[in-house]
């Protein structure tokens, strides 16, 4: 089979696994949290939004107003029965808000990936030839709050609107040619819960900050269906219309993370996240799908750290440096076969002169494939650019 890849428009480049259930999961990482290998459970505010645990946003400057915008450039080397194949592709990641509410209160908000699909590949069968690919994905526009009640003490709540569809379709053509879709139409809720517990050491210079997260299972709201065409009868049918909820679930989730800054200049993070899909229910599209499509319980591991030589000195002390590395046992079953996803990261912030805004560049290598029987092997290179204004909005100046 002679393989290759397409990219919906403002679609990061993704991967044939994304046909299977609802696509490549995002983990709500921001530039700065990518290039620390994908950790924040237990990684407080301030001068960062971090949407992986809401208790953080308790944590920011009463005068400031933060904006997080990122965008990321994908560079795909793939490898399946001795075909290579190459592409790149690059969007908008995400855009998020963070301002402060009240003593002890913030808030964030912003528009990010939940999940995504995006793939083409085909090659020649017994009579003809087949064409499988997919677009589209679900996105959440997010609304979160964190409040610390007591000090040292953060709790805080997201809730988001899940929006979004996905269409994976294979086309035959012989004779005469026929297709068949498997189309996703996603409306409906999320919500998260977190907490942050930080410990003062060394006379407040060191910190450990312990973070957990939970995100309940629930049914998805929306509709599932399935199309066929063939161009001798010339007509489309719709296979299998239905409600997604009850039919189709989204698991529990647990977020575990500890963290430990030192002297204000160092920080070093582990995180440990677990989603139980193997008890998700997911209701295949008779006629357009595998009737035995099952999950398996994504699990992911990751080490992250951040140095910054000294913020109020000069402009190289203000600099951080980070690195990190994460290992993911995905979601997605092939037979007797597991996805995994495994690599590194390392990156620099870099402050705009004359404000507190910083550049954030990070560069992460990672493979993907299936194990014990590989399908495809993926190697990516990508490249991160995330902008984070620091704004002084409820400054008043004082009047002379």
């Amino acid at each position: 089979m002679l393989m290759g890849y397409g990219v919906a428009q403002a679609q990061i480049v993704t991967t044939p696994y994304s046909k299977m259930g609802y696509g490549m999961l995002n983990d709500n990482v921001s530039s700065i949290q990518r290039s620390m290998g994908g950790v924040g459970y237990a990684m407080e505010g301030g001068r960062i939004i971090n949407v992986m645990n809401p208790a953080s946003y308790s944590d920011v400057d009463s005068l400031t107003f933060l904006w997080d915008v990122g965008i990321e450039l994908s560079n795909l080397w793939s490898k399946e029965n001795g075909n290579k194949g190459y592409n790149f592709g690059a969007g908008l990641d995400y855009l998020t808000g963070h301002f402060k509410v009240a003593k002890g209160l913030g808030a964030s908000f912003g528009l990010l990936p939940y999940s995504s699909v995006g793939y083409t590949y085909g090659g020649k069968i017994s009579g003809g030839s087949e064409v499988r690919s997919g677009s589209g994905g679900i996105s959440q526009l997010f609304l979160g709050v964190g409040y610390e009640p007591v000090k040292n003490l953060s709790v805080g709540v997201n809730f988001a609107y899940l929006f979004g569809s996905s269409a994976n379709t294979t086309l035959i053509s012989s004779n005469s040619s026929s297709y068949f879709t498997r189309n996703f139409k996603v409306r409906d809720w999320n919500a998260q819960v977190g907490v942050q517990y930080s410990l003062p050491l060394l006379k407040n210079r060191d910190r450990l900050t312990l973070g957990v997260t939970f995100q309940p299972k629930k049914s998805f709201h929306g509709h599932a269906w399935g199309t066929s065409y063939d161009t001798q009868d010339n007509k489309a049918d719709t296979i299998g219309y239905t409600s997604m909820k009850g039919n189709y679930e989204q698991p529990y989730s647990i977020g575990m993370g500890v963290s430990y800054v030192m002297d204000h200049r160092l920080t070093l993070e582990a995180d440990y996240t677990f989603q139980k899909w193997s008890n998700a229910k997911y209701t295949p599209i008779p006629g357009i799908e595998a009737q035995d499509t099952k999950f398996d319980d994504r699990w992911k591991l990751a080490l992250g750290m951040q140095y910054t030589p000294n913020r109020r000195g000069s402009y190289f002390g203000a600099m951080s440096f980070r690195a990190g590395a994460f290992f993911t046992h995905d979601y997605m079953k092939f037979d007797t076969s597991n996805l995994r996803d495994y690599g590194f990261s390392v990156g620099v912030g870099l402050p705009a002169p004359g404000s507190k805004t910083t550049i954030n560049l990070g560069v992460e290598w990672r493979h993907r494939e299936a194990t014990p029987v590989n399908l495809i092997s993926e190697n990516y290179l990508n490249i991160t650019l995330g902008v984070n204004f620091n704004e002084l909005w409820f400054w008043k100046s004082r009047i002379r």
